[in-house]
């Protein structure tokens, strides 16, 4: 299930950092521990993107000037997401960065079409290393379309869905077939006009600041429908909960023309 968050922003002009997920992700954490759920203070299995709007660059990051902000967030447990709503919407205001927020109101995206071959366009860096304190080897390149990347990706979707409980033993031992094939001629236009797919970018958690390397670049993934379902729900990659790997089915318009809904727990 993934939603579209409505804000109201307060203050337009205002900016967050051009990477601002660990902002959102700290916010996040702060609406589960403060909640009503005790068994809900440090789940993690869901997914969001940056805030979206009409924005600006300059040196401080990226200046909002539309009226609303919106926000992309997804889990695959729908009883979490109604308690994730109905906690937020309870809140007046909200501070992201320099961004003064008021939840209005949210849509339900419109399901998409997943077979075993899928292409995907990142919204969100993904990040196949596991961030090390004072450690350089989380930020280590590793060349998109070979074994190692997406034996690493594999790996972390099979544990992540292992730690779902949604899957049985064999469920997940049937799950073998999984690659990733990037899109190689973005890939060259990206390098030809001197931009880049793979940047390093900050980590927070317990506090302490990380950087790790995340990459950013349309491809196509082989693998069984659970799996393509289960990554387009929850994120691909690792730090998924803070803001990481999530996707979009390219050549899909996942927008509800439906009425979007108010904050009805406020």
């Amino acid at each position: 299930m993934r939603v579209r968050i409505v804000f109201s922003l307060k203050n337009r002009g205002s900016y967050v950092p051009f990477h601002h997920q660990y902002l959102i992700a700290q916010f996040i954490k702060g609406v589960l521990v403060f909640g009503s759920r005790e068994d809900y203070k440090s789940f993690s299995l869901f997914n969001f993107s940056g805030l979206k709007g009409q924005t600006k660059v300059s040196r401080k990051g990226l200046h909002f000037y539309s009226s609303k902000v919106t926000l992309v967030f997804a889990c695959a447990d729908e009883a979490f997401m109604e308690y994730f709503l109905k906690e937020l919407f309870q809140l007046k205001e909200i501070m992201v960065g320099n961004l003064q927020l008021s939840p209005e109101s949210y849509e339900q995206e419109k399901p998409v079409s997943i077979g075993g071959e899928v292409k995907f366009l990142c919204i969100s860096p993904i990040v196949i290393l596991p961030a090390k304190f004072n450690d350089e080897a989380s930020k280590r390149f590793i060349i998109p379309g070979t074994d190692e990347f997406s034996d690493l990706l594999y790996d972390s979707t099979l544990s992540r869905m292992e730690a779902s409980g949604k899957f049985s033993a064999e469920q997940l031992a049937s799950f073998y077939k999984f690659q990733l094939v990037p899109d190689q001629d973005y890939i060259l236009r990206l390098q030809e006009s001197h931009k880049k797919f793979a940047r390093i970018y900050p980590l927070y958690d317990n506090d302490v600041k990380f950087e790790v390397r995340g990459y950013t670049f349309p491809f196509t993934l082989f693998a069984s429908v659970e799996v393509q379902s289960f990554l387009y729900e929850n994120g691909l990659g690792l730090y998924t909960a803070k803001g990481f790997g999530m996707l979009d089915v390219s050549n899909q318009n996942t927008i509800n023309k439906d009425e979007p809904q108010e904050a009805i727990y406020a």
